[in-house]
């Protein structure tokens, strides 16, 4: 094992570094293709259903927040 030390810390060091590095970037990339297709959706002339719910649904919860509902 003393043998292995450093290079076991090493390894460990390095591979966490770029295991996270790497799942961040994948999440990253996933987040900006969802805002870049939401932001498409948005500008169409005849938006989607989903879209249409979604609106509907951020418009009742400001209402709420301006009506003092929420806490």
């Amino acid at each position: 094992m003393v043998e292995f030390g450093s290079a076991l810390v090493f390894g460990l060091c390095l591979g966490f570094m770029f295991g996270t590095g790497c799942a961040l970037a994948v999440m990253y990339a996933i987040y900006l293709s969802g805002y870049r297709k939401a932001v498409a959706e948005s500008q169409m002339a005849v938006q989607p259903r989903r879209f249409m719910e979604a609106a509907r649904k951020l418009q009742l919860k400001r209402a709420r927040a301006e009506s003092g509902g929420e806490h």
